[in-house]
């Protein structure tokens, strides 16, 4: 048996050369490790109770996902957790990790559409519900519709909407795309926001291990020029969007100027593009238009 700073300081040596964030990665699986078996633990006690004897059965299995990480395993699917938008969400394989990015997209819808009254709105492409229980607990005056075609999102959606009260806000509904929505509460709706697969297929074994080889390639691969997705979302919003609805979509850093294209070949007006901390672009916005 060794103590918490002994257990920590393995882990962190064995971490060194494949992760980035050693300690914070050795930090966060811990505390994990260390809740499933009923015990209470966060950053602050780890440095306060260092001398602390960790028993085998947790050293054990904390040294095993330890490996897991080093392997490239995400440190969200071991911890099944990721913070976004301020809130804790479960996360699994098979779904995409939410990132501080598609934080953007939110913010943006929330700031256009917050004083607009009840709301009705997609989620496209919901994945683990991120945007669509962002957008439920922080307007508390809509209605999400949150849509994939994932049976494993649709599960993970499910626990997230659950986990912080929203369920008679969201209703989650398998479909590909907007195939499955035909019914009258999918149409006149005053938003559609999406985080759509966008990666160009070829650009896929490109990406970090812990990317291309954890995260579902459904969530990432738009097609050979990483356009697809949104081709087929712009082209179908139109008919489910009020006259003055709105249309969010994140994008990749160089997609920025192809989706306004398509957007203006479609009709679409009051396109703006937002860029990230970074100064690359990451969220087009536009308003729906009718002849």
């Amino acid at each position: 048996m060794g103590t918490v700073t002994e257990v920590l300081r393995e882990a962190v040596a064995m971490l060194k050369g494949s992760s980035d964030t050693p300690i914070l990665d050795a930090e966060l699986i811990f505390i994990e490790v260390f809740q499933r078996f009923g015990g209470s633990i966060d950053k602050i006690k780890i440095i306060t109770n260092g001398g602390l004897v960790v028993d085998n059965e947790i050293t054990k299995e904390f040294l095993s996902e330890i490996q897991k990480r080093k392997m490239g395993t995400p440190v969200q699917y071991i911890t099944q957790k990721q913070e976004f938008m301020g809130l804790e969400l479960f996360v699994r394989p098979g779904v995409l990790i939410p990132r501080p990015d598609t934080e953007i997209i939110v913010e943006e819808a929330i700031n256009a559409l917050k004083e607009k009254g009840e709301l009705r709105i997609i989620d496209m492409c919901t994945g683990s519900g991120a945007i669509a229980v962002s957008l439920a607990y922080y307007m508390k005056d809509s209605y999400i519709y949150a849509v994939d075609i994932s049976d494993t999102a649709i599960e993970c959606g499910r626990k997230n909407i659950e986990s912080h009260g929203l369920g008679d806000r969201i209703e989650l509904i398998k479909s590909d795309l907007f195939s499955s929505l035909s019914s009258d509460n999918h149409k006149m709706l005053d938003a559609i926001v999406s985080n759509p697969p966008y990666i160009p297929s070829a650009d896929i074994e490109e990406l970090e291990t812990n990317v291309k080889d954890y995260e579902p390639r459904l969530a990432l691969d738009g097609g050979e020029d990483g356009l697809s997705f949104y081709r087929q979302i712009i082209a179908s919003s139109r008919q489910h969007l009020k006259p003055d609805g709105m249309l969010f979509l994140e994008i990749g850093y160089n997609q920025g100027e192809a989706v306004k294209s398509i957007l203006k070949e479609n009709k679409y007006t009051n396109i703006k593009i937002t860029k990230d901390l970074a100064g690359l672009d990451r969220c087009v916005q536009a308003s729906n238009t009718r002849d």
